[in-house]
């Protein structure tokens, strides 16, 4: 079959090569409209109830994820010239399209009674002009008297100040928002050199928009720097230019069609899949050079180079097959998943890594066929004295010192389970960067001086129109909210009851000690305020702030809460304690409380991809498994293949353990795709082993030590080139594609040497295979 497919694409060459120009033309039509995601929330699936409960709580309150918050912190910002700038600052930020408000001390406003009315209206502290030292130091005075304010805008202990700006939450969902937040960083950046302040940027809006740009750029340099690396490779082997660009056309038609599979399948760039194109690269070189290995051995054999083409597509057409079919699984299996965002990346990963294998199948028959025939220059890697070296040394190892090497192999292994008994789980909503990293540094910032900016939202529903405007449902709230405060790293809640405070002091001539829960007597005096009519259209008036915290039938109240980005072990034992207050104070039967929020989904988000990871795992292990079994109708043969292979994922799950790096998102994601890049090596030394076998009167020992010199160099050398493939992720700024590149490195590296040391000795002492 693969001798008359290999005559096939020879006579069929030039009509072959024109349909893979046009869909090549094709594809890059449909890669030029790729889009970035800027949607975060897709770990959980849509059907799953936290993911609905958030979805229900964007619609009746709008976005909990749009405030990008500008903080500094220094003793003077009551100076004239610098609370000048820093109103100049809010003013600025106003102006900024997107922007639909701006918070801050400067449009900080106060609640005033009107004698004549005993009526509350909203008075902005501090006037929207050029104020001078007295007006400021008056205006100040009346600000701090405002225990609302407190850890809101501003920590009194630390001299940190705040400044949020809300974003509209249309645009966030769109590329426009890149502009707005960059926009938002020069101008506050601008005040900082000007007034020589450090400015700490963070909340949502921004660390989303700042890991958007950074797997954008990251993106680029890891294609570039795979293909680079890639060509160096490529010329010190084959000491051929037209080799090297031949397997970089390869990889290159390759890298547009994973960017146009992502638009036809109507999905995004992501944080994962912006790995696919730099690992179509690793993963599309060993193809070529296999391809082309084979070539050089077959024309030093036959001196025909028609003939050395048709067998380069007989000998190595099903092993690359396997091997594609292997490496596809190792990625497609994220498609069984529940996580839609590992879907996508499975499902685009398994196809175009399939895709591979039939472009390189059709493109280097096809132009090596137009090509003069390979030089004695070309093939003298065959023949290398140093590589043959270590390929003799091997071969020793494997055949007189297997006691020693199953030793090893099982004290390692023991060291490892061992190490793997170790493995935690953890993650963080930001996690993998660096500690030193401006955009973890200043969100430890806002930690440190308000307790964070992660968004928890509560949900009280009391079942009825006019719920909330009860003194019970109102007590029980805040009895929630101060316990909520209590808790470390929870920043002081905000809800309706937090207004009613500000609105029963001012009701009492703005005395301090009055900033408490009203009672019975104060609540039908302050009712007016918990109506949903605004005060015609100014938008500092307090029934706007009243609204934010009830639906417009008053029978759902939200408590808003920012808090630290605390991690995937804290957060749910932290949930719990909220839980377990919630169905103290709140009775099942009268109210339904939900906690929801960005917070509650990254928690859910975390899980599934974690569970969904480890599942993949599982099913990798069976498909490629099965694929072995179908490739060498042998179940000896599959038991000796799997060996070699899962002491690597031992070795790295063990050393993980050992290190204290734990199981997330990034780090699971490892086991399978190197489980699917390893076995390729296992399928190619298998394969030879079987076909040399016949030649050898089925003399096992004789036919390993062919197979070990056959196929060692090609291994060797594709080896190398999947290891600096990954080690190029190794330079990203996230910790995670770090640990992926060099993990899947030391695992790659592992599955090398198994395969060339343990595979050969376990293959002589088990494998019996007769005439």
């Amino acid at each position: 079959m693969w001798q008359r497919l290999g005559k096939f694409i020879l006579k069929n060459r030039i009509a072959l090569l024109s349909l893979l120009a046009l869909l090549t033309a094709f594809m890059g039509y449909q890669a030029s409209k790729v889009q970035l995601s800027y949607d975060f929330s897709r770990a959980i699936p849509v059907n799953n109830p936290k993911y609905r409960e958030y979805q229900d709580f964007r619609k009746k309150f709008g976005e909990d994820g749009n405030l990008l918050v500008i903080g500094v912190q220094t003793d003077k910002l009551f100076e004239e010239k610098t609370f000048n700038a820093y109103a100049g600052l809010l003013r600025q930020l106003k102006k900024v399209r997107g922007v639909d408000d701006v918070i801050g001390v400067p449009v900080a406003v106060n609640l005033v009674k009107i004698p004549e009315t005993e009526k509350l209206k909203a008075d902005t502290i501090f006037a929207d002009r050029i104020l001078t030292k007295d007006e400021i130091d008056t205006a100040k005075a009346r600000f701090l008297n405002l225990p609302f304010y407190e850890q809101l805008l501003y920590n009194p202990d630390t001299k940190a100040w705040l400044m949020g700006v809300r974003i509209n939450k249309n645009l966030m969902a769109s590329k426009e928002r890149l502009g707005i937040v960059q926009h938002i960083s020069e101008i506050a950046d601008a005040f900082g050199k000007e007034n020589k302040l450090e400015v700490y940027k963070s909340g949502l809006p921004h660390i989303r928009t700042e890991l958007s740009l950074r797997i954008t750029k990251e993106m680029r340099f890891f294609i570039i720097a795979s293909l680079v690396l890639s060509a160096l490779i490529l010329l010190i082997f084959f000491r051929s230019l037209t080799a090297m660009w031949l397997s970089l056309g390869v990889v290159l038609i390759g890298v547009v069609w994973s960017f146009a599979t992502i638009h036809l399948f109507g999905y995004k760039i992501s944080v994962l899949n912006a790995l696919i194109p730099p690992l179509i690269v690793v993963i599309g070189i060993p193809n070529c050079i296999y391809f082309l290995n084979k070539f050089h051995t077959a024309y030093g054999e036959t001196g025909d180079k028609k003939k050395s083409l048709v067998m380069m597509v007989e000998r190595m057409g099903v092993v690359t097959l396997f091997c594609n079919l292997a490496a596809a699984i190792g990625f497609a299996v994220f498609a069984l998943t529940q996580s839609q965002i590992l879907k996508e990346f499975g499902i685009v990963a398994g196809i175009n890594i399939m895709l591979l294998f039939f472009i390189s199948l059709v493109l280097i028959p096809a132009v090596l066929s137009f090509l003069p025939a390979p030089k004695s220059r070309h093939t003298k890697y065959l023949d290398s004295p140093a590589m043959n070296r270590w390929l003799d040394r091997l071969e020793r190892w494997s055949l007189n010192h297997r006691k020693l090497i199953y030793g090893i192999s099982i004290a390692i292994v023991a060291v490892s389970v061992i190490g793997i008994f170790r493995l935690k789980t953890l993650g963080y909503i930001v996690d993998d960067l660096p500690k030193q990293d401006k955009l973890y540094t200043d969100l430890r910032f806002f930690e440190k001086n308000f307790e964070g900016v992660m968004p928890l939202e509560i949900l009280v529903d009391t079942r009825k129109k006019r719920g909330v405007v009860n003194l019970k449902t109102l007590e029980k709230i805040d009895s929630l909210s101060q316990y909520l405060n209590a808790i470390p790293d929870i920043a002081r809640p905000l809800s309706i009851t937090e207004g009613l405070k500000f609105a029963k002091q001012a009701f009492f001539e703005g005395n301090r000690q009055d900033y408490t829960m009203p009672s019975e007597f104060d609540l039908p005096a302050l009712a007016q305020y918990l109506n949903n009519k605004g005060e015609g259209n100014n938008k500092n008036s307090f029934a706007k702030l009243v609204t934010t915290f009830m639906d417009s039938n008053r029978q759902v109240a939200r408590i808003s809460v920012s808090m630290a980005d605390v991690g995937s072990n804290r957060l749910p034992r932290m949930l719990d304690s909220i839980q377990a207050r919630v169905d103290q104070l709140f009775d099942k039967d009268k109210y339904t409380v939900q906690l929801t929020g960005t917070s509650v989904t990254f928690l859910e988000g975390n899980k599934y991809i974690i569970n969904g990871l480890k599942d993949s795992i599982l099913w990798a292990f069976v498909l490629i498994a099965l694929c072995m079994l179908y490739l060498f109708k042998s179940a000896r043969i599959l038991i000796c293949s799997l060996i070699p292979n899962i002491i690597p994922l031992l070795i790295t799950a063990g050393l993980m353990g050992w290190l204290g790096i734990p199981l997330k998102p990034s780090t699971v994601l490892v086991f399978s795709v190197a489980l699917g890049i390893a076995i390729d090596v296992t399928i190619r030394f298998l394969v030879n082993y079987k076909q040399e076998l016949p030649h050898n009167n089925y003399d096992m020992k004789q036919t390993v030590i062919e197979t070990i010199h056959s196929t060692g160099i090609s291994i060797i050398f594709t080896s190398l080139v999947l290891i600096a493939g990954f080690i190029i992720f190794c330079f990203s700024g996230f910790d995670g594609t770090k640990a992926l590149g060099w993990l899947t490195s030391l695992t790659l590296v592992t599955a090398t040497l198994t395969n060339l040391v343990l595979l050969p000795a376990i293959l002589i002492t088990f494998v019996k295979m007769k005439k």
